[in-house]
């Protein structure tokens, strides 16, 4: 009989037990060959969130499946406990486990976290603790785990650094197998973690933040970053997969016991964008744009869908629309998924009459809601941030949908962007109003099917590192707070403000999360403290706790305003500059002007802006510019 780690008196306790009892359809185990000791290496994966947030994550998927390939390896994941659980462990003394062994997971070799979003940083501590793993990684010793941080978050780790003995830089795909050999042969050899680490630091993409040390100037500006010895690399340099086609993806994807957020699967088409928003952290850490082709897709999603039964696909990229194949991809894909009576998903179609055609064939029309996301309600503050959108192709789009059958929009903006005016927030509402009234003039009375319902909804802007915008300033709650309310007043003012519904994000995470974004290696003991105070899923409405932040930034001396509100100078050092993502500071900073001067720079197949990507000599950047 299978071990299980919680007993059956906490599964009935809890919510959603399934969530920790693992053995999923294509999940693996590989419990025979520990006991018979041909593994070498364990290493647990982590998503510091609850498992259906978890379970969603492709890249999570993907490495799981990788490091499993290999013999030696034994990859199994591990996910936050929820609320329910969290404090049952801790007084049952539990320790956090994986899901395929049940094992703890201070038991094994590597534990590898995911940080996709900066509100999860508590939820990393929260895993660390219930594991029994120190907290600090100058507190570890050689038997507990090397904690190693992956995915966007980390191409600014240093709010993080103390917690971690290394980070992954770029895509995981390229570095993963090295960095298990370089460790099975520094145990070989009789190292010790400290020589793990120094030999872990030569390898492309892995950053060690124990062998940096950074100094800051007397008015809290970080006044240098340097390596502590000779042959530690001053640069990381992220990693690429250069060929998409070569690059692994699984075949047999997890298949849950519960619905999760994602409940699809989901077939990645492509990496990059084309598009140079400047407030958009992924279109700039994830160029040049790579495309994986159509035959290998199709061959993927028939191999896919096999495997795991399900009858929804979704096509995953930044911008779905910028794959060169994709109409005779998505055609033949429908010709093969409407015989199965598999739904297709196109998240992140630019909305034209192609798009519309295609997705009037793969959804019930009457139910699903169509989505425009012009981030900003005037064209002025759309040439901003480059987003390459006119008016004029907002509603002609929306015309088209509305012919197409659809009444149900929805409309994705973001407020407190660099420049913005009042004239800019209400924009906002008067640009939905003027969606409104071309449903209206486009579909004839007789010919309607409902009414329009019309859903706006606006973020607050948050500037990321190695964004155009990261030398921004941010605004404080209350101003949030305060624009947010004009624009809903101006909603309230227009015709047709009984078929509209407006909503807005919470100010105080925005605020927080600009600290984090932008914060340093002096924000490790504001995290610790918070997390101490009792925060975690801070990503989460329900339980996040501002005024136990502020405590927490009160009791280590440190203003967040300092991260936020503060104006940066153009040749300030940003705790991420030792990073080299291929896109230049340079090009970076010249796109800080052109969005002052409300200057629009062309997307990358229109014309190459020299951003620097082309230095990886792959994807967009060579088929597209010889």
């Amino acid at each position: 009989m299978r071990k299980q780690a919680l007993p059956d008196e906490i599964l009935l306790k809890i919510d959603k037990p399934a969530r920790y009892i693992g053995s999923e359809i294509n999940s693996i185990d590989k419990s025979d060959d520990l006991k018979d000791g041909k593994i070498d290496v364990r290493f647990a994966m982590c998503f510091p969130d609850v498992y259906e947030i978890g379970m969603s994550h492709l890249g999570i998927q993907i490495l799981y499946h990788m490091l499993n390939i290999r013999e030696d390896i034994w990859c199994e994941r591990v996910y936050s406990p929820w609320m329910d659980l969290d404090p049952l462990m801790r007084e049952k003394k539990i320790p956090l486990f994986a899901l395929e062994s049940q094992d703890p997971v201070k038991d094994f070799d590597f534990l590898g976290i995911t940080i996709q979003y900066e509100m999860c940083y508590t939820n990393i501590l929260q895993v660390l603790d219930l594991s029994g793993i120190p907290l600090r990684a100058s507190d570890r010793c050689d038997g507990d785990p090397l904690v190693i941080g992956g995915g966007p978050c980390t191409y600014n780790p240093e709010p993080l650094a103390d917690f971690f003995d290394l980070f992954y830089i770029g895509e995981g795909e390229t570095q993963m197998f090295p960095l298990v050999d370089a460790y099975k042969e520094n145990i070989k050899a009789g190292g010790s973690r400290a020589d793990f680490l120094r030999k872990a630091a030569k390898i492309p993409g892995i950053y060690v933040p124990s062998l940096y040390k950074p100094d800051y100037s007397p008015d809290g500006l970080l006044a240098s970053f340097d390596p502590l010895y000779p042959d530690v690399p001053r640069k990381i340099r992220k990693e690429i997969v250069k060929d998409m086609d070569e690059a692994y993806y699984p075949e047999e994807p997890i298949v849950p016991y519960i619905r999760v957020t994602q409940d699809r699967v989901v077939m990645e088409i492509q990496r990059g964008c084309i598009r140079g928003c400047r407030f958009c952290q992924a279109g700039m850490i994830y160029r040049p744009v790579r495309e994986r082709s159509r035959d290998r897709l199709t061959a993927l999603a028939e191999k896919m869908l096999a495997a795991t039964g399900q009858d929804e696909l979704s096509l995953s990229s930044l911008s779905s629309s910028d794959y060169t194949q994709i109409q005779p991809l998505i055609e033949s894909l429908i010709d093969s998924c409407s015989e199965k009576h598999v739904n297709i998903s196109l998240p992140s179609l630019r909305i034209d009459s192609f798009s519309l055609d295609v997705m009037s064939r793969v959804q019930d029309v009457r139910k699903s809601s169509i989505t425009f996301a012009p981030e900003a309600g005037t064209q002025r503050m759309r040439d901003v941030i480059n987003k390459g959108l006119t008016e004029e192709d907002i509603l002609t789009g929306a015309a088209e949908a509305f012919k197409g059958g659809w009444t149900k929009v929805k409309l994705y903006f973001m407020l407190g962007l660099p420049s913005e005016t009042e004239e800019d927030m209400k924009g906002i509402a008067e640009l939905s109003e003027r969606i409104c009234e071309c449903f209206f003039d486009t579909v004839p009375k007789e010919k309607r099917k409902g009414k329009i319902q019309l859903t706006a909804s606006s973020s607050f802007f948050v500037p990321k590192p190695f964004t155009p915008f990261q030398w921004a300033v941010m605004e404080q709650k209350d101003e949030y707070l305060r624009r947010a309310h004009l624009v809903k007043d101006t909603f309230r003012q227009q015709l047709n403000n009984r078929s509209m519904h407006y909503e807005y994000h919470e100010a105080d995470v925005t605020v927080l999360e600009g600290v984090l974004a932008r914060g340093d290696r002096k924000l490790s003991d504001v995290i610790e403290t918070a997390y101490r105070r009792g925060c975690i899923y801070d990503a989460w409405g329900d339980f996040f706790d501002f005024e136990k932040w502020l405590e927490a930034f009160r009791e280590c001396g440190i203003d967040p305003d300092f991260y936020t509100v503060r104006e940066r100078s153009d040749e300030e050092l940003f705790p991420w500059d030792f990073i080299d993502i291929g896109v230049t500071k340079s090009f970076l900073l010249r796109e800080w002007k052109r969005s002052q001067a409300e200057e629009l720079t062309p997307n990358c197949r229109e014309f190459c802006s020299g951003c620097g990507a082309a230095s990886f000599g792959c994807g967009i950047c060579v088929k597209e510019r010889k």
